[in-house]
């Protein structure tokens, strides 16, 4: 399925609910979040979290036990921020947002999603296959007349 860039927090029409999946670069501690949806009744009503878990779809969101639900108010201009509860929130790899529903219109959109917290560290990701030479070894070496170079003879 294809959508335009505009579209791409907007769910298809007739089913309001969204599921965000969201990667962090370092593990980070979330204090509050902040969503701002669209008018017209597009805006989320109703948001749960679930932290830490790869690979969630609508129907593990729907089964599932969130970490936090919030009921949200219609956010137009930002200014609202929902608290998390801090000590469920450390070490924060990932979230997933679960919007199950909106304020009545036929689809939910999403302008805006915001954290405040802290970062804790810094991801590494291991590289796996590197290999030093310690010594040279010619073999892995071709020469200038062995590659089809120029061929150069001094006496």
């Amino acid at each position: 399925m294809l959508s335009l860039w505009q579209e791409h927090l907007e769910s298809n029409e007739g089913d309001p609910e969204l599921l965000v999946f969201i990667p962090f670069t370092s593990d980070v501690k979330i204090k509050c979040i902040s969503i701002v949806g669209g008018a017209n009744g597009t805006s989320p009503s109703k948001m749960r979290a679930f932290i830490n878990r790869d690979g969630i779809d609508f129907s593990d969101a729907q089964s599932m036990q969130a970490v936090q639900e919030w009921d949200l108010a219609e956010n137009l201009n930002g200014v609202l921020e929902y608290q998390t509860r801090y000590s469920k929130f450390q070490s924060v790899g990932n979230i997933t947002l679960h919007i199950p529903e909106n304020f009545g219109g036929d689809t939910t959109q999403i302008e805006y999603i915001g954290f405040k917290g802290e970062a804790t560290q810094l991801k590494r990701d291991v590289v796996a296959t590197i290999v030093y030479e310690l010594m040279p070894n010619p073999s892995d070496h071709k020469t200038r007349a062995e590659s089809g170079g120029g061929i150069s003879h001094v006496e």
